[in-house]
């Protein structure tokens, strides 16, 4: 078990007649090691050693291709900074606990003041342990919050975040009424308590929760179930946990084929609609509401690592990218305590390149997004991403 959530697993899929529909693995974590906001001291005015942990050497060329774009997203910001000198030492995990574990003592030993990575929650999870017992923070690639507090902060993008951001603006819309439909796995599981905690916050109140088991047969025998909760719950919104290489597709085929009409109910995606860009030829997400990273800052990116290294970024690439500006960020202050967790979860946080992110003291974080839509068949922005924390409704 070495899986993120969502759009960063590598699980088994079961095929469908047009998609498939994708396994997810949710992590049991040991108990963090709390620091207490605490971290190492800093030489601010020498090079600071930093640790990047990546999945090289797994036996998976994905893992080897993930590893060396995260490695080139780092070195990318670290010839950003102005005036901070960053001195990288690279370490591979095989995407493995173990090794995770061992490799992160070595490198705090080396003399690391931080570690970036790992991808993979286990291994995150293992790396923080090991790294807690010598004080020194970790800023893991992973978007699983089971991991995070302590000294592990999570990079990725949280469901926590998204349902967050979708419901505040479905509230200010006017939406009143939702039915949350969840894939019957670990993730979805997550997902549905994300939205659940969302509509709290937000004032939306749930009507119902249907889930799915993960297989064509599950998708079809649970259409009749989804369109009544809708129907009974009167709701004018339906939030979906499902994927675009999951059940979305025959979802959003078979809800408005039943009588759940775009027209009428808003569709809601906890993950991204817009990749792959097939998807956006379906007839069932049309006008359907998702979050995406700031699109200007995240194109800037794209464009930038393409004509530096020949290829587009892995999805992922940029949180490399992101833990770097941040300790380039903190150690500019000349603070020689920039890298502990108070200084990290700053609240003004941090320029990344999907736009701004801060990390929180539980060891989430929150991420400026943009709500899009989709508008024959094209990616629409109808809620730009804030700009800053402060008035942004987080």
């Amino acid at each position: 078990m070495r899986y993120m959530f969502a759009v960063f697993n590598r699980a088994r899929k079961i095929v469908l007649t047009a998609t498939a529909v994708a396994a997810s693995v949710l992590l049991a974590a040991c108990d963090p090691v709390p620091i207490s906001g605490g971290g190492p001291s800093i030489n601010t005015s020498k090079p600071v050693p930093v640790a990047l942990l990546v999945p090289r050497g797994s036996g998976q060329h994905g893992d080897d291709v993930l590893a060396q774009g995260l490695e080139n997203a780092a070195r990318m910001a670290i010839a950003d900074l102005n005036g901070v000198q960053i001195d990288l030492r690279v370490y591979d995990t095989g995407g493995d606990p173990q090794t995770a574990a061992a490799v992160a003592t070595q490198a705090v030993n080396d003399g690391a003041r931080i570690l970036l990575g790992p991808v993979y929650a286990e291994a995150a999870n293992a790396a923080g342990i090991a790294a807690a017992k010598r004080g020194v923070n970790v800023l893991a690639f992973s978007n699983n919050t089971s991991i995070a507090g302590g000294n592990v902060f999570v990079m990725g993008p949280t469901f926590e975040n998204t349902a967050n951001r979708l419901t505040q603006y479905a509230a200010r819309q006017g939406k009143r009424n939702m039915v949350v439909v969840s894939d019957n796995n670990a993730a979805g599981m997550a997902g549905r308590a994300a939205i659940q905690q969302a509509a709290v916050q937000s004032g939306v109140t749930i009507g119902g929760n249907v889930s799915f088991d993960v297989s064509q047969q599950g998708v079809i025998n649970a259409i009749p179930t989804i369109t009544n909760g809708v129907r009974q719950a009167n709701a004018d919104m339906m939030f979906l946990t499902a994927t675009t290489v999951g059940a979305l597709p025959l979802l959003s085929q078979l809800l408005p084929e039943a009588g759940i009409k775009t027209s009428d109910v808003q569709y809601v995606g906890l993950t991204r609609w817009d990749i792959p860009s097939q998807t956006l030829a379906l007839p069932g997400v049309q006008n359907g509401w998702f979050a995406v990273p700031d699109p200007i800052k995240s194109s800037a990116f794209s464009a930038r690592y393409q004509s530096t290294y020949g290829a587009a970024p892995n999805p992922i690439s940029g949180l490399a990218y992101d833990g770097i500006a941040a300790i380039g960020a903190l150690v500019r202050s000349g603070n020689s305590e920039a890298l502990t967790g108070a200084a990290l979860t700053q609240s003004a946080g941090f320029q990344g390149t999907g736009g701004i992110f801060r990390l929180l003291p539980d060891g989430t974080n929150e991420r400026g997004l943009a709500v899009a839509t989709i508008q024959d068949q094209k990616v629409v922005i109808i809620d730009p991403a804030p700009i800053s924390f402060a008035g942004a409704g987080f």
